[in-house]
């Protein structure tokens, strides 16, 4: 039964529920009603059939005759009247067309055991209410019996109607049911086929939404969804087709090299120094092309990816950045103050950023130049004293693959500065640039930490210098 129930479609579960529903609620409604009616017309039944039986047991007896009984109680042809006496013997006034049983009940009542009795007998011709009080002699009961013909009748009626006004409400149920599954519903048809038109055109055109209902609200994610993937399929195509252009000059300067050997060789050879300048030249290029794939690899990393985070000290990643640089830019002088600032991160991101900071700064430097290191309450400043970033490539230096017109002859993919944003965005923090009072270009890397070290960093280094001791 669950599997053929969500099986079919939301309209006609929607249908099918609101029918059911309403189904459910008729029949309590109508049963409580026919009940209640049942009830009171027995309990007036009764309360008639009492206070008819007191007035008529005022009356004087002689037992076996029957003397003074009102014509008025004779006269109604669905009563039947009776005296019994505490042995149950009887002497009927009027009897109905079937035999009424009488017993225990109206004998107790007879006896003096009991002050009422009222109860439901069944005849060959029909059910009656049979009401017993005491007479007017000692010993006897006044026994009156009345047909439940016309209150039968009545609830037979009753109940009749009920069935065609419940089943008129079952099918208005329905009617409402598809009423609201055809309306309701028309936003999640032109959703679904939205998302139908999409995977068979692969254009993310968004939908139109009306009101500010649910419904409304999930078109607002769907489009908010298919801006997303939007972006991030242009951004695909961008890396793509930018890594492909980037690529093509390492490959073919590569080629051209190799070529060019290739064609020597034959030719006899080149000398001792061209031939040298010659794979310097391609070992150069290899190393560009690794360095441009690292870099490429690193900016197509998805945060989804699994990455171990683990407490670090940004002073100390700085400090073997700086390290790192410094022998590879021997000339410069790197001024160099770090506090501690205690990050939740990725070490090997968060030092590759700084170091790309540092290389950036290395790059742009005078020969014998300062490059200023600080980092102050989780900022990391990384200034030079080169000629600075112009106004016009200042929005644009962390973007992937951007080369200002002065940086265009110089080694280097443009993805450095794209990466050091990455991480900072990764980190919850961000990256800036500017300008130095002296000219040259800064950088503000931000990362969220602390300046005291976690418990379990402390516990660790209080653990060794106890070993050390």
């Amino acid at each position: 039964m669950p599997r053929f129930h969500y099986r079919r479609s939301l309209a006609s579960r929607v249908i099918l529920l609101t029918t059911f529903a309403v189904g459910v609620s008729v029949a309590l409604v109508s049963f409580a009603a026919y009940m209640t009616v049942r009830h009171q017309l027995q309990s007036s039944m009764d309360q008639s059939l009492r206070s008819r039986a007191e007035v008529v047991s005022q009356y004087p007896i002689d037992y076996g005759t029957i003397r003074n009984i009102p014509a008025w109680m004779l006269g109604a042809t669905d009563t039947a009247v009776a005296y019994i006496n505490a042995d149950g013997e009887g002497v009927t006034a009027k009897a109905p067309q079937g035999d009424i049983h009488l017993g225990g009940p109206e004998a107790a009542v007879a006896a003096g055991k009991s002050d009422f009795s009222c109860r439901t007998v069944s005849t060959d011709n029909g059910d009656y209410r049979v009401t017993t009080v005491p007479a007017s002699e000692p010993g006897y009961a006044l026994v009156i019996a009345q047909s439940m013909a016309a209150n039968e009748d009545s609830l037979n009626k009753l109940g009749l109607v009920m069935l065609i006004f419940g089943l008129a409400g079952v099918i208005a149920a329905a009617l409402a049911g598809w009423g609201v599954a055809r309306n309701g519903l028309r936003p999640v048809r032109r959703l679904t086929d939205a998302a139908e038109r999409i995977a068979r055109t692969d254009k993310l055109e968004p939908i139109e939404v009306e009101g500010n209902d649910e419904i409304a609200r999930m078109a607002r994610a769907f489009n908010a969804m298919l801006a997303a993937l939007s972006a991030s399929r242009d951004r695909q195509r961008r890396l793509v087709a930018d890594a492909g252009h980037e690529l093509r000059t390492p490959l073919t300067s590569l080629r051209t090299n190799l070529d060019l050997l290739t064609q020597a060789d034959r030719q006899g050879g080149l000398s001792e120094s061209a031939r040298t300048e010659l794979l310097d030249d391609v070992r150069f290029q290899i190393e560009e092309l690794t360095t441009l794939i690292g870099d490429l690899t690193e900016l197509a990393r998805e945060d989804s990816v699994h990455v171990t985070l683990e407490p670090v000290d940004l002073a100390d990643i700085t400090d073997r950045a700086v390290q790192r640089v410094r022998r590879r830019a021997s000339s410069l002088e790197f001024d160099v103050h770090t506090d501690a600032w205690w990050v939740t991160g990725e070490p090997n991101a968060l030092e590759r950023a700084v170091t790309n900071l540092l290389d950036n700064a290395a790059k742009w430097s005078p020969p014998l130049g300062v490059v200023t290191v600080r980092l102050e309450e989780g900022t990391l400043l990384v200034a030079d004293q080169g000629h600075g970033i112009a106004e016009e490539d200042l929005p644009h230096v962390f973007d992937r693959f951007y080369r200002s017109r002065d940086s265009r002859t110089m080694p280097g993919s443009g993805l450095g500065l794209a990466i050091v944003r990455q991480v900072a965005e990764r980190h919850g923090g961000d990256v800036r640039a500017g300008h130095t009072p002296e000219g040259g270009a800064s950088f503000w890397f931000s990362v969220p930490g602390s300046v005291e070290a976690p418990a379990s960093e402390r516990v660790r280094a209080d653990s060794t210098v106890t070993q050390g001791s």
